[in-house]
Formats: structure tokens, C-alpha cells, sequence
């Protein structure tokens, strides 16, 4: 379990259309699924390595815990997607809620998580404060070969109190256990800056790097030249568009980029 060792690692998001309970809601569990199935087979036949699958069109998000109905879906739609792709899948449970991504990874037999604030705390839409201390005990318990995949200077936020990123990441890997450090743009498909990248790769040089947004087929060999992998949604969606369906097209250029 974890996280696959190749590299460039190549990670498709699966962007779940809106989740029970959300705000734009209006589809049966059973089509977003079908949505789900259909945008996460064109990244696995385009050939992307691995999956990870988060309640992307839920907004607003819930900056802490999410409720129950969440929790339920993104298990029913994680575990389907692992069990007809065999890639190994993650789970994003936005916000930031690190616990119930865990607990929807022990019953969907998923492989890692990512979590936004893993450290310290942020400031976007609302004020996102790091449990790593909770949730490195409940991994314990729950699923201790579940690997972490902790963002540093998440987008849309700012980290409270500043900081140098190379430092949050030194506190990530080292005080926040995280398995991967993951560096993004400003916001939702923007690239990570270079600089950034270089630095935490400086920082923490035995830790898995991967780039979290705005990697396309025009920069990916300059930021895939230092991080170890990326996390690739937006640019492989129709016409650039967060949230659209995935085009196969621009998941072969990406792949072909990057490899």
C-alpha cells in the first residue's frame, strides 16, 4: 500500500461532482458514480499511475469535520473507483478533514490521503487548523499503511503567522511525520513556483515531492526536473475548466510530457 514507487509519479484527480448534502446537489449517488468511473478510467487508460478522488464540487467546503452523509459517500465512490480501475486510489476530503479521510480510507481500501493543513494553521475561506497529532495516532489504528500526502503553503490560503516554506516543510516531514510534501500554485490550477519547489526539495530531500497544481504539458518537464511527481487535475479537464469532464486528449499530452 502507499503511495507507487515510479517515477515521475503521475496522480489523476477524480473531481466528484457535488456530494449529498452539499449545497448543488442534485444528482442520485448512482450517476455521480458513473461520472466518477467514466473521468477516472480516461486517466488511468491516458496513463496515470494512481487516483485520488475528493469532494470537489461540495463548496463551500466545510473548513473542519464534514457530516456523515460526506463521509458515506466518498467511500462508496473511492471504494468503487479502486475496485474497477486496480490503481492504487487516495482520498481528499475537503477541507481539511484529515480523520474522516482516514476512516474512508480503512473501509474503502485506499492507499493514501492528502490533507491541506496538516501542521499549524491557514487562513483562506475560513481558518484551517493542522491535527497532526490526532491524526497520525488514528493512521495508527486504523490503517498504519495509509500514506499521508501533506500540502505546505496550501493553496487558497495563507499559512498564519507567514513563514519560509522550506521550514514548514522541514516541520511537515520531520514533526508532522507526513509521508509527502506537496507544493501548489496560489490557487486551483496554477503552477507551483519553481523557486518553492527547489527549496523544499533542499529541505527535504528524503521525502516524496510532488508538485499539487498547475502542472501542464508546456512546464512539466521544468517542474518534474525537481519534484518526484505531481498531482494532475485541472489541465487534464475539458478545456482547461476545474471540474469539467476529464478529455482524454490532454491526459495523453500531459503523460507524454511528463514521461
Amino acid at each position: 500500500m502507499g503511495l507507487p514507487r515510479r517515477r515521475p509519479l503521475l496522480i489523476g484527480v477524480v473531481h466528484l461532482a457535488p456530494l449529498p448534502g452539499s449545497p448543488r446537489h442534485r444528482d442520485p449517488i448512482d450517476r455521480i458514480l458513473a461520472r466518477a468511473l467514466e473521468d477516472a478510467g480516461s486517466l488511468v487508460r491516458g496513463g496515470m499511475d494512481s487516483l485520488i478522488v475528493e469532494n470537489f464540487g461540495d463548496v463551500p467546503f466545510h473548513p473542519g469535520s464534514v457530516p456523515p452523509e460526506t463521509v458515506a459517500s466518498l467511500a462508496i465512490l473511492a471504494r468503487e473507483v479502486r475496485r474497477a480501475l486496480g490503481v492504487p486510489v487516495g482520498v481528499n476530503c475537503l477541507r481539511n478533514d484529515a480523520r474522516s479521510a482516514l476512516g474512508i480510507a480503512a473501509a474503502s481500501d485506499a492507499d493514501f490521503i492528502r490533507v491541506n493543513c496538516h501542521l499549524g494553521a491557514a487562513v483562506g475561506e475560513a481558518v484551517l487548523e493542522g491535527k497532526a497529532d490526532e491524526t497520525l495516532r488514528a493512521r495508527r489504528v486504523l490503517c498504519p499503511e495509509v500514506a499521508i500526502l501533506a500540502d505546505v503553503h496550501v493553496k487558497h490560503a495563507r499559512p498564519l503567522g507567514g513563514g519560509e516554506i522550506a521550514l514548514a516543510a522541514r516541520d511537515l516531514a520531520y514533526r508532522g511525520l507526513a509521508d509527502a510534501i506537496v507544493v501548489s500554485g496560489p490557487e486551483t490550477g496554477a503552477a507551483a513556483d519553481l523557486e518553492d519547489l527547489r527549496a523544499v526539495r533542499r529541505a527535504v530531500p528524503d521525502r516524496t515531492l510532488l508538485a499539487g497544481s498547475g502542472v501542464t504539458p508546456e512546464n512539466a518537464a521544468d517542474i518534474l526536473s525537481i519534484a518526484d511527481g505531481a498531482i494532475v487535475g485541472t489541465s487534464c479537464e475539458r478545456g482547461g475548466k476545474p471540474g469539467a469532464p476529464v478529455d482524454p486528449g490532454r491526459v495523453r499530452a500531459l503523460v507524454r510530457a511528463a514521461r
